[in-house]
């Protein structure tokens, strides 16, 4: 009984903080004895007070906190048809072209594995030296773009064992499959002597992660070697994708089977960075090899 009565004094109390001339009573008998009890009322100035630092409490914790985007192949195709695809580059990679032999590793042609590769132009620069790549794509959109625009002739064809399609240059040396990436597997096209993630990784959910990292490991012979192109920013300021992806990460999703180089970080803060509330972002390349 006197329990429910303190409740309810405290409902009166809050009724009242901003009055603080008045000061509520609540009468009560116990044992037949009536009792009479005055609440203090705390001064406005205080409860605001109060009420201010847990608002500044609440939003340093969900500064903290930010939600990341997650999305699915419907909203990567829906991005491809609003022509959001400021990931793209019109020229090769500087660290492909710069550090190739690293993926070549001392061997003349290569089989090279693509990951979202959406209509890089590396894909063209790789086949033109005589490698062949095959990659994985869910926008079809954005592979018919590709051929068209490198001005490569193709065929189609369903692939069912991904629910999908094969598209593929009339010399063989490109093979693009559109389908979800978690449906391809190395049944499809085999292991490859080198993987080239330019903007994977850090496009993928980041509850993706160790599914994505444990399917990429499946496709590499054992000399392979896979080139890792992250992103390192603060992750408050941007929900994604792309992601930011600190070496610490790399290194616990990869060391356990492989060997993890960081070869070289530069500064890749560009104008549509900055959109974003950026002030830096760093671009780190590693090389990753089975042990």
């Amino acid at each position: 009984m006197i329990g429910a009565t303190f409740l309810k004094a405290l409902c009166i109390q809050k009724a009242f903080c901003l009055r603080r001339t008045l000061t509520p009573c609540i009468k009560f008998t116990v044992l037949g004895v009536p009792f009479k009890r005055c609440l203090k009322v705390l001064p406005t100035s205080r409860i605001l007070q109060k009420m201010s630092s847990e608002a500044e409490d609440l939003s340093v914790s969900t500064a903290k906190k930010p939600k990341f985007s997650v999305l699915d192949v419907d909203e990567w195709q829906k991005r491809w048809a609003e022509r959001k695809i400021g990931f793209h580059q019109d020229a090769v990679h500087l660290y492909l072209e710069k550090y190739i032999d690293k993926l070549l590793n001392k061997h003349e042609k290569i089989d090279v594995f693509m990951p979202l590769c959406g209509k890089a132009v590396d894909i063209k620069w790789l086949a033109d030296k005589g490698h062949s790549v095959v990659g994985v794509e869910c926008s079809s959109m954005a592979l018919e773009e590709f051929f068209d625009e490198q001005n490569v002739e193709y065929t189609t064809e369903p692939v069912n064992e991904v629910k999908g399609s094969l598209y593929k240059s009339k010399d063989g040396k490109i093979k693009l499959y559109c389908c979800d990436f978690f449906a391809f597997n190395k049944d499809i096209a085999g292991q490859f002597d080198a993987i080239w993630d330019r903007a994977a990784m850090v496009a993928i959910n980041r509850s993706d992660r160790v599914k994505y990292t444990d399917l990429l490991k499946s496709l590499m012979k054992p000399e392979c070697r896979l080139a890792l192109v992250t992103l390192e920013f603060d992750e408050s300021l941007h929900a994604g994708p792309p992601h930011d992806f600190p070496e610490d990460n790399v290194r616990e999703l990869y060391e356990e089977t492989c060997n993890v180089e960081m070869v070289e970080s530069m500064d890749g803060l560009k104008e549509r960075h900055k959109g974003w509330g950026l002030s830096s972002l760093e671009e780190k390349f590693y090389v990753i090899m089975k042990k």
